[in-house]
């Protein structure tokens, strides 16, 4: 075949014969320009001058270029040329045979299919960074050429192709994504570990939690979430979230949940626990917005008692499907200062189900966040089946996927309804303490009758009756009215509860010899697995104490 027949229109090389062109015929154009006349001589000498492109052999110049060059021509694109580099690389090719055979490494890349897109489109098309046969990475151009005078029909076609060597560029573009991969891994290994490896479980609640790091960059996001059993059957429920990604807002996330789990032991009302929280925000980092709600269950209210700091609205969704919003109070993010939180209630009776939240589960940039609360709703209203089945249902309703832009948490909660066996696993009593000491003999009989028809065995029926007493004798003496015995079993304890009307808190002290008082709490402290007290809305305390059931009692 006469190569010389074929013409490849190069990038730029008619731009640098134009140029060269122009360069040659200047002295003439400018007379006296600027440009002084020595400098117009020596770019006229016949001995410095460069041939233009166009006075240069095509198939020399290719066959010394350090790139792979090929060119097939005819609808079945058989071979007309392949240069040294290209033979360098993948062995000498027959001349004049279909390149499909001849050719397989233009096979395994897949080019062919581009090969017949250029041919008919008569446009260049460049794949980038392929990895050939020979473990070496190309960038491939394909430019369509034409024989003798382009009119040769579907026969006179031809395409060239044009591989450079990118494997340096390739290496370090992989190791650079491998770092990346590694970062990101580390980031969110840091970010999982400042969440709870393991949710706690308490007695009356049925609870799941996810969370998914948004995005396929290293930085994190502040998400986070916890649930803290409060002792006598109350559990707290906690979801934040830190403004902004990365290490900074994953430290003062973790530095907020450690905070929230010490200021839950002392067992506040939610409003109060924000207002500790809020001060601690703005000494951790002044600049860094975070939203947080925190909510506290008592199986014996049947509602969640909350209060949000510029948080998203908790939902219900009751035993009939209804779901609630609890949309206010809400106040300002945490760190703000000078704002008072308050709490609030929403109900939660057996059969329902409640959703905590973040932003990134219902924010997106093309639509209202209502839109994306009412969306949640709707899907919250039919999701069932066990908290995990509801948190995977969520999340795939809002359309989360791996590549998600923003963190997603979500904490999902159940109080189950329990009918037949379980329902006797789990049971109340309570006595309402009036009169003054006869009170007391009174609620150890009344303990006593509850604690044998629940069946217990007698040393954790006498127990039980030993921290009645010593709890009501508590209250008689340092309380005041109105006084309320409660005994509660669930299935992996016993709780006995004494309420009244004075906010003065109990605390446990050594008794000297000679004291009279002064050993009841430590009664109750020594033969209970735990105890505690709390200030109660609205003025009084409550003082309990709680008890591990045999295994033989919680099957």
């Amino acid at each position: 075949m006469n190569f010389t027949r074929w013409s490849a229109r190069l990038p730029g090389t008619q731009r640098r014969a134009a140029a060269r062109t122009e360069q040659t015929a200047s002295p003439d154009r400018r007379g006296e320009g600027s440009v002084p006349a020595a400098r117009a001589e020596q770019l006229t000498d016949e001995s410095l001058s460069v041939p233009a492109v166009d006075e240069l052999r095509v198939r020399e110049v290719l066959d010394r270029v350090p790139s792979l060059v090929a060119l097939v021509h005819g609808p079945d694109h058989r071979i007309a040329y392949v240069n040294d580099a290209y033979r360098s690389a993948f062995g000498v090719r027959p001349l004049g045979e279909r390149a499909r055979e001849a050719l397989p490494e233009l096979d395994g890349l897949g080019l062919f299919p581009l090969l017949d897109q250029v041919q008919r489109s008569g446009k260049p098309r460049t794949v980038k960074s392929r990895k050939a046969p020979d473990g070496r990475s190309y960038t491939f151009t394909c430019t369509p050429v034409a024989q003798g005078d382009g009119k040769g029909g579907s026969d006179g076609r031809g395409v060239l192709v044009f591989a450079t060597d990118v494997t340096d560029h390739a290496e370090a573009a992989e190791r650079l994504r491998a770092s990346e991969r590694r970062q990101r891994e580390t980031a969110v290994t840091l970010q999982r570990s400042l969440l709870p490896q393991e949710l706690e479980e308490p007695d009356d609640l049925r609870i799941a939690a996810t969370y998914h790091p948004g995005g396929t960059e290293a930085a994190v996001g502040g998400d986070w979430y916890d649930v803290i059993t409060l002792g006598g059957g109350r559990t707290a429920l906690v979801i934040g979230d830190v403004m902004g990604r990365g290490v900074r807002a994953a430290a003062v996330m973790g530095q907020l949940r450690t905070a929230v789990r010490a200021y839950a032991r002392l067992d506040l009302p939610p409003h109060e626990v924000l207002q500790l929280l809020d001060g601690l925000a703005a000494e951790i980092d002044a600049n860094q917005i975070a939203t947080c709600a925190y909510a506290i269950h008592d199986p014996n209210e049947g509602k969640l008692i909350y209060s949000s700091a510029g948080h998203l609205p908790i939902l219900v969704r009751d035993e009939n499907g209804t779901v609630l919003r609890a949309e206010e109070p809400t106040g300002p993010p945490l760190g703000t200062g000078g704002w008072m939180h308050t709490s609030g209630s929403i109900p939660l009776a057996p059969g329902s189900t409640a959703v905590l939240y973040t932003d990134g589960l219902v924010e997106r940039r093309d639509a209202d966040l209502d839109e994306g609360i009412a969306a949640l709703e709707r899907a919250l209203a039919g999701a069932t089946g066990t908290p995990q089945v509801v948190c995977d249902r969520l999340v795939r309703s809002a359309g989360v996927t791996p590549d998600h832009d923003d963190d997603v948490a979500v904490l999902v909660l159940q109080h189950p309804a329990r009918t037949g066996a379980d329902s006797e696993l789990f049971r109340n009593a309570a006595l309402e303490l009036l009169g003054g000491v006869e009170a007391a003999p009174r609620a150890r009989a009344f303990a006593s009758g509850v604690l044998t028809s629940w069946r217990f065995p007698v040393d954790l029926h006498d127990l039980g009756v030993l921290a009645t007493s010593e709890l009501v004798a508590n209250s008689l003496q340092h309380g005041t009215p109105p006084m309320k015995l409660r005994l509660r079993r669930t299935d992996r304890r016993l709780i006995i509860e004494v309420t009244d009307g004075d906010d003065h808190l109990p605390r446990r002290r050594r008794a000297e010899p000679g004291d009279e008082s002064g050993r009841g709490i430590a009664i109750v402290a020594t033969i209970a697995s735990n105890w505690g007290c709390r200030r109660t809305p609205g003025g009084g305390k409550a003082v309990w104490c709680e008890f591990a059931l045999p295994r033989t009692q919680t099957t």
